[in-house]
């Protein structure tokens, strides 16, 4: 039992831990109480040997450890992934420290938290506060379990009604779209792009759900005949650095193809004949976009040709771009420099880039694809994608006056559609086809913990009728497109619209 100890004109609380070791009872700041009656020093006393019996106590001056330090510590601790290493040390140092870095653990009170979560509100999106709260709530759960708090400031208290207004904390619903959108996406990323590559990758990913990485980080090891093999991914860090780590939440898994789908991807790789990356010592299915940063421009460069011929760049760029506009001994001189410095507009590259870059493709690729618009980057506002009307769907029109000289845009498939939103729309098609659950699990790579799931099994009869629904629903989707015009100037698209063709009665 605790005993009160008489000091001077006050009494104060003591209570035993071991043998031999007494505490005295201390305030949240880890000073003595003094109390003013044996009686009231007594109880304090009983009460605190008692949480310390019950395993609530911790020492005062632990929790005088700031929560910089703490969470430095913490951090340092950790063996995660990369990509959960990177978010947490994101969410760490720019949304926690500058508001609790300086605090003590132990003086972070559940109402500096609801205040912090509110300013940020104002400020971010709901779902990304969230996310950050729930790395504070880790970090002080984890701060309980060394004994240096008693209690998490960061739990959300429940059974206390709704608070109003709620609902306006939802984020916005993922946007889907359906095979016909899946194809005129792929069809607009390879016209932004100018080559098959993206075309090959926007379907792949739309009918087989497959996370960004996990397309990026495809070796042609793993595309088979008949399926596709998920062993790694290739995770972006801020870096820049492309780390090759297994697949999201260790989701290895096989996911069965199409023969059409294997067969427009082993085509794929036969034309493109992939070498293996400097990075990674690896070879994948997709390249890059644009040109591979090698430490220079190589060949001849828009300044050399306007140099050697002694006009402007922009007489250069006209040459390129409006001839018409350029006296014809002049255009003619720039066109013999052209030839013989061998200038290729771009600049001759030895080689594309080894990978995608994540923000590069959906900014400059994906999103202008399905919305019809390249985004806002200074000094240019959003824009429509320039688009010169022949050969249908439209040629995106390139270089200085592209949008004088366009004289069509692109109208949205699915404004808002993201990469990730292909793997939304795959599960979503599948659920029109009826597919059984546990089908859809083992080709999304997720996992179902309940007891049903564990009775459930994947059947040959299962995948045949999803292979079946799939095919069923690319060759509509190539139906429509053929509807819509006969050719493309995607040539891999242009081969399957032919091919089509001479299929149908």
């Amino acid at each position: 039992m605790g005993f009160a100890e008489k000091r001077g004109n006050y009494w104060r609380g003591r209570y035993k831990i071991a043998p031999g070791k007494h505490l005295t009872v201390v305030d949240d700041g880890g000073k003595a109480i003094k109390f003013a009656t044996k009686g009231e020093a007594q109880r304090a006393a009983s009460e605190a040997e008692n949480k310390y019996r019950r395993g609530d106590w911790h020492d005062p001056a632990l929790g005088q450890e700031t929560f910089g330090e703490y969470a430095n510590r913490w951090y340092d601790a950790q063996d995660l992934a990369a990509s959960t290493m990177q978010n947490y040390k994101r969410h760490i140092e720019e949304h926690l420290l500058p508001e609790f870095g300086d605090k003590a653990l132990a003086g972070v009170l559940r109402r500096d938290v609801e205040a912090w979560e509110k300013k940020e509100r104002a400020l971010y999106a709901a779902s990304s506060v969230k996310t950050w709260r729930s790395t504070l709530h880790l970090i002080f759960e984890d701060a309980i379990d060394e004994g240096l708090i008693t209690s998490n400031p960061a739990a959300r208290r429940r059974g206390r009604g709704k608070r109003a207004g709620r609902s306006r904390d939802r984020g916005p619903e993922k946007v889907v779209t359906d095979p016909l959108g899946i194809l005129l996406t792929a069809e607009r990323a390879a016209l932004l792009s100018g080559r098959d590559d993206e075309f090959v990758a926007v379907v792949l990913k739309g009918y087989t759900g497959m996370r960004w990485g996990e397309i990026v980080g495809l070796e042609t090891a793993y595309a088979r005949p008949g399926a596709v093999r998920v062993e790694w991914q290739l995770y972006e860090l801020d870096s820049g650095e492309l780390v090759r780590c297994p697949p999201k939440d260790d989701s290895y898994r096989t996911i069965d193809s199409m023969d059409w789908l294997s067969t427009l991807v082993t085509n794929h790789v036969a034309r493109t004949k992939p070498t293996p990356c400097s990075c990674h010592g690896k070879t994948y299915v997709f390249r890059g976009q644009g040109s591979a940063r090698t430490g220079g421009h190589q060949g001849a460069k828009l300044v050399d040709v306007a140099r050697l011929a002694g006009v402007s760049t922009g007489t250069v760029s006209n040459v390129l771009n409006c001839p018409d506009r350029v006296a014809e001994p002049t255009r003619v001189r720039v066109e013999k420099v052209i030839t013989d410095l061998g200038f290729v507009r771009g600049g001759v590259v030895a080689k594309h880039a080894a990978h995608w870059r994540r923000n590069g493709f959906a900014t400059w690729l994906f999103t202008p694809a399905v919305s019809g618009w390249y985004p806002k980057k200074a000094p240019q506002e959003a824009r429509p994608v320039p688009v010169l009307g022949e050969p249908w769907p439209g040629i995106p029109a390139r270089g200085r006056g592209a949008s004088t000289r366009a004289d069509a845009c692109w109208l949205p498939i699915a404004r808002g559609l993201t990469p990730h939103g292909l793997r939304h729309t795959h599960r979503t098609v599948m659920e029109d086809l009826g597919t059984e659950k546990v089908l859809m699990d083992e080709r999304m790579g997720h996992i179902d913990g309940s007891v049903s799931a564990r009775y459930a099994h994947v059947t040959p009869g299962m995948r045949k009728r999803l292979m079946v629904g799939l095919t069923e629903q690319w060759e509509a989707a190539l139906d429509a497109r053929l509807a819509l015009c006969p050719t493309s100037p995607v040539r891999v698209l242009n081969d399957l619209l032919r091919g089509r063709a001479a299929a149908l009665p």
